[in-house]
């Protein structure tokens, strides 16, 4: 287990900063660009993973296990995101046979 954290700690901070600033960003795109209910649920992932990628390797550089609980809760958050939204957008597509974002508009009373 010691051998890992060398590993990890061997890799320059700002490596970590990038690659999840760089994976944030491109599940920022895919909440703002996208209209498929099912691909924006997929950009909210991305974020909470680019999270959880900064949060462990703080934790690692610290030497605190603080950041990795965190993190823990956050996997324990977007598990129970999926199953809500997944259910959501089945709801909707057995109303309206689209996952379309655009056409929920047809919902509205």
């Amino acid at each position: 287990m010691e051998s890992l954290f060398k590993t990890v700690q061997s890799v320059p901070l700002n490596h970590y900063i990038l690659l999840s600033a760089i994976i944030f960003s491109i599940g920022v795109m895919g909440v703002l660009l996208r209209r498929n209910a099912i691909i924006i649920f997929m950009s909210i992932e991305l974020m909470l993973n680019s999270v959880n990628l900064l949060l462990t390797a703080f934790s690692v550089y610290r030497g605190d296990a603080a950041g990795q609980v965190f993190v823990f809760f956050i996997i324990a958050l977007a598990a129970a995101e999926v199953a809500v939204g997944l259910a959501i957008i089945v709801m909707v597509y057995r109303n309206t046979n689209s996952v379309d974002i655009n056409v929920l508009n047809r919902l509205k009373w």
